[in-house]
C-alpha cells in the first residue's frame, strides 16, 4: 500500500510526495508534483471544487444559529378562546423554516363552526407569522385535520380531511372523507384529490366515514407509500402512486394517527380519550398495545385539562440546527369542551425529546 509521507499546499498547487519512487530515464515512475505543476483541466476543476465548496457550506452556515429551546417561555404556541381554536398540527422543516399546518376552528354565530386549514411559519419557534387560511370557510366541507406534508415527486403533498357540519352537528358527519393537495411553495395549493384508500372499485358513497390521513413512504420498499387513517381504529392502505390504493386492514388506536421511524422500528403516536399513546413496531401494518402513554404537563396547564391529543412528531435529530425529535399537539380547555367538544377552545402546543422516551417544554 503507497502511503503519502505528507503533503504540501502552496497558492497554487497541492504537491504530494510518495516515498520510494524515483524519476528514472524510461519514465516508469512519475512525479505527482511536477504533474500537478503544469496546472492541467484537472487541477483547475480540483481547486474550483474545493473553493465552490468551502463556500457553499460557509454560506449554509451561516445566519442559521441552532434553536434555543431554553428561549421558550410558554409551551403554547397559539392560544385559542371561545371564538377560534388551533387544532390538529402537522409541520414540516424546509430550507431552516418549521412550515405548522392545522385545523382552525371558529365558532359561528348559530352555535356550530367553520373548520379551515392554515398555516404559519417560524424559523426559531419563537416568532410565528399570521395565521394564513388555506382552504374553503365551508361546512359543507371543513378541510381540517392535516396529517403530514411530504415531498413527492418534485412537489409537496399534504393529506387532510373533509369534517362536514351543515347542520351544525358536534362532529364531522359520515360525509367525512381523506384527501391530498399538491404544492410547490408549500403556500399555494392545489384542489383536493379524494384519497380512494378503499380501492377504485369502491364508490365514494361506500367509502364510509374516515378522517385523520397520515402519509409514510415504506422503509424497505421504495416508492411505496402508506395511509393511515381513522377508521375502525386506525386502517391502513398503500399505494405506489397515490392514485391507486390497495386497503390492507386496521389495528386498535385513536385517532390523529403518526408514524415515523426509529432505527429499525416504525413509532406510531396517536389519540386515546385522552394524552398521547406510543405504540412500535417492525412494520407499518402490525400494532400492538401502548408501550408508553403521554400527558406531559397536562396536570399543571389548564388550557389542556379538558383533553390533550392529537400529536405530531418529526424528526430533526439530524438537522444541526435544531437535533431533536419535536412534537406538536393540542390541549382543549374544560370549559371549552364543554361549551363545543370538536372545538374545544384549543391550543397548539410544543414539547421535544432526545429519545422519544422523555420530553421537554416550557416550564
Amino acid at each position: 500500500m503507497v502511503q503519502l509521507s505528507r503533503y504540501r499546499l502552496k497558492t497554487s498547487v497541492i504537491v504530494l510526495e510518495v516515498p520510494g519512487m524515483q524519476q528514472t530515464t524510461n519514465t516508469t515512475v512519475f512525479r505527482v508534483a511536477g504533474f500537478l505543476r503544469q496546472e492541467t483541466w484537472i487541477t483547475k476543476q480540483l481547486k474550483w471544487f474545493i473553493f465552490t465548496t468551502c463556500m457553499i457550506c460557509g454560506l449554509t452556515a451561516y445566519g442559521k444559529d441552532k434553536i434555543a429551546f431554553s428561549e421558550l417561555r410558554s409551551p403554547i404556541i397559539f392560544r385559542g378562546d371561545h371564538k377560534y381554536a388551533y387544532r390538529d398540527p402537522a409541520v414540516i422543516f424546509h430550507n431552516g423554516c418549521f412550515y405548522l399546518y392545522f385545523t382552525l376552528s371558529e365558532t359561528a354565530a348559530d352555535g356550530g363552526y367553520y373548520n379551515m386549514t392554515a398555516y404559519s411559519i417560524s424559523s426559531d419557534l419563537v416568532h410565528w407569522t399570521f395565521p394564513k387560511i388555506v382552504t374553503p370557510r365551508n361546512r359543507n366541507l371543513n378541510y381540517s385535520s392535516p396529517g403530514n406534508i411530504v415531498p413527492y415527486k418534485g412537489e409537496w403533498i399534504i393529506c387532510l380531511q373533509t369534517y362536514p357540519t351543515p347542520g351544525r352537528e358536534v362532529f364531522g358527519t359520515n360525509d367525512s372523507r381523506i384527501w391530498i393537495m399538491r404544492s410547490r411553495d408549500l403556500e399555494n395549493w392545489s384542489e383536493p384529490e379524494l384519497l380512494k384508500v378503499k380501492g377504485n372499485d369502491v364508490p365514494r358513497e361506500k367509502m364510509g366515514r374516515m378522517i385523520d390521513p397520515y402519509l409514510l413512504e415504506d422503509a424497505e420498499e421504495e416508492g411505496k407509500w402508506w395511509c393511515f387513517y381513522k377508521q375502525r381504529g386506525v386502517s391502513m392502505s398503500y399505494s405506489y402512486d397515490l392514485k391507486n390504493w390497495t386497503y390492507v386492514g386496521n389495528a386498535q388506536a385513536g385517532e390523529n394517527v403518526t408514524v415515523i421511524r426509529q432505527g429499525n422500528e416504525y413509532v406510531m403516536f396517536h389519540s386515546p380519550a385522552n394524552g398521547i399513546g406510543v405504540k412500535r413496531s417492525k412494520d407499518p401494518k402490525s400494532w400492538g398495545p401502548n408501550v408508553q402513554l403521554l400527558s406531559l404537563g397536562q396536570k399543571d396547564w389548564p388550557w389542556a385539562q379538558g383533553r390533550l391529543t392529537a400529536a405530531t412528531v418529526i424528526d430533526l435529530t439530524d438537522e444541526v440546527t435544531v437535533g431533536k425529535y419535536i412534537m406538536f399537539f393540542h390541549g382543549s380547555s374544560k370549559e371549552g369542551m364543554q361549551a363545543q367538544r370538536a372545538h374545544g377552545a384549543a391550543s397548539l402546543a410544543i414539547s421535544w425529546s432526545d429519545d422519544l422516551v422523555s420530553w421537554s417544554w416550557p416550564r
